[in-house]
């Protein structure tokens, strides 16, 4: 999170949000916000509200996904996350990333799974 800017801005009932830097850092070859990026951001906040909600345990990844809207070179991307689906074992996460003018720039959907506790370290 820290070698992209991510920084969490909001946590509110039923949503979890963050803002990202479009610069150096985020940038792909041309000048524009990475599509890598904007997932990486997408499971920050998917994972990280997930988390939250998991009664503590442990949540990972299984799948995500992502579609690209539209092209930001510069300014902040702020990403929204919202449960779809709570369950005991996996979880469904839908995340909308909008420009700095709040226009959609991407969206995503994570789904995690819950472990019964925090996986062991190195592994």
């Amino acid at each position: 999170m820290e070698a992209l800017g991510i920084e969490f801005i909001e946590l509110g009932d039923g949503y979890l949000r963050a803002r990202m830097p479009v610069d150096a850092r985020t940038h792909q070859p041309y000048g524009l916000l990475h599509g890598g990026a904007s997932v990486a951001l997408a499971e920050t906040l998917g994972s990280s509200a997930g988390m939250l909600l998991a009664g503590g345990n442990a949540v990972v990844g299984l799948e995500i996904n992502a579609n690209h809207l539209r092209a930001v070179r510069h300014g902040v991307v702020i990403g929204t996350a919202r449960p779809i689906h709570i369950g005991r074992s996996t979880q469904v996460w839908a995340i909308e990333i909008d420009d700095q003018d709040g226009k959609p720039v991407c969206i995503s959907r994570i789904t995690l799974a819950v472990l019964p506790q925090p996986p062991a370290a190195g592994g």
